[in-house]
C-alpha cells in the first residue's frame, strides 16, 4: 500500500512542473499625440511557468530620455 501511495505522490509532483502553453499579453501606451495603444499576445508552447514568465517580462519596455513617454507592459496569463 505504501508503494502505491508513493507512486501516486510522485506522479502528482511530476505534473506540477509540466510544460504547457502559456500566454503573454503585452499592452503598449504613449503620450505621443495620435498614438493608438496596442495589445498583443504571444503563446509560449511547451514552456514551464518560470521560463515563460522570464521571457514575457523581458519584453516589458519603458525607455527614458524622450519627450514622450512610451510604455509596454507584459503579463503572463
Amino acid at each position: 500500500m505504501k508503494k502505491v501511495i508513493f507512486i501516486g505522490l510522485v506522479a502528482v509532483a511530476s505534473l506540477a512542473s509540466c510544460k504547457k502553453e502559456r500566454d503573454c499579453t503585452c499592452t503598449s501606451s504613449s503620450t505621443q499625440p495620435g498614438y493608438v495603444g496596442t495589445t498583443s499576445t504571444t503563446t509560449y508552447k511547451d514552456a514551464k511557468k518560470g521560463d515563460a514568465r522570464a521571457a514575457c517580462m523581458s519584453v516589458t519596455y519603458n525607455p527614458t530620455g524622450s519627450s514622450y513617454s512610451y510604455t509596454q507592459t507584459c503579463e503572463l496569463k
